[in-house]
Formats: C-alpha cells, structure tokens, sequence
C-alpha cells in the first residue's frame, strides 16, 4: 500500500513535542512523497483562548478553525520542519472532540496514514496512551504512528 496522505494530529498539547512529531511525520511522507495535512484540533474553549491569544477578531474571516491552526505556535514549527525537508504539506483546523475530529479529518482526507503524539504516564517510561491517543487508534480508518514525547 502507497502512502500519499499522512494526517498529522496536532494539538494545544503537543507543543513539548513538535520535533519529535515533525522527524516522525517526515521519515513517513518524504520516501512516498506524501502529502502530510497538519490537523490542529482544538475544543472550544482553547479555540476561544488560542483566538484571543493571536489577536483575532471573532467575526473576522480570520477566525475560522483553519485560518486559526495556520497561526498557531505549534502548527508553524511543524510547518518550517515539513517545509525545510521539502514535504508537501497544509494545514486543516477543526473544533470540537479532539479524537472525533481526527478521525473524521483522516476519514475527510482519505488518509494513508494518522501521525499522533502522547505522552508517557508511568514511572518506568513505558507508554500508556491516554484517551484521545487511545480512542484514535482504535477509530482509525488507516494505520496509525504513535509518538510519545521523549522525557527531557
């Protein structure tokens, strides 16, 4: 199975883990030379704040989930690094569950592939999904890339 489109989860969280994410992201694209769709997901309450934080007015055309993932902090380090390795890319924001929607923007997209990040809950550094991590592999329509943010 060719890989032509990876959908790469990205959330509010997921700020401690970008590099890991972008390295992930592009060792995946780049052989195929696959499109990969940042999918900033957000809930309502962080699109709210992360809105106001980037100065937008509500009622803008500015103020739409896409329009809103494309200035995000995280969003833009990942798109230098697909950028820098020359891997096609665009960006896609949704609000809502953040599992849902990555599920249903990789069903929307018809992706190859799901790129999402975690973090690891145990002592011992063993990784245990947490719930949005979980609830995407399992709801996946394609295969899916865990990865987990490396302790520092």
């Amino acid at each position: 199975m060719s890989i032509e489109t990876v959908l790469l989860a990205v959330g509010t969280e997921d700020e401690k883990r970008t590099e890991q994410l972008a390295k992930e992201a592009i060792a995946v694209a780049e052989p195929a030379g696959a499109e990969v769709v940042l999918t900033h997901v957000f809930t309502d309450e962080e699109f709210d704040t992360v809105r106001s934080n980037i100065g937008v007015d509500p009622t803008s055309e500015g103020s739409t989930p896409d329009a809103v993932a494309e200035r995000h902090t995280t969003t833009r380090a990942l798109a230098k690094a697909l950028s820098d390795a020359d891997v096609r890319y665009s960006v896609r924001g949704a609000v809502g569950d953040h599992a849902d929607e990555v599920v249903d923007a990789a069903t929307a997209i018809g992706a190859d592939r799901v790129v999402v990040g975690g973090r690891s809950r145990s002592p011992t550094g063993k990784a245990v999904f947490g719930s949005v991590a979980q609830k995407v592999m399992l709801s996946s329509p394609c295969p899916v890339t865990f990865v987990r943010e490396v302790a520092a």
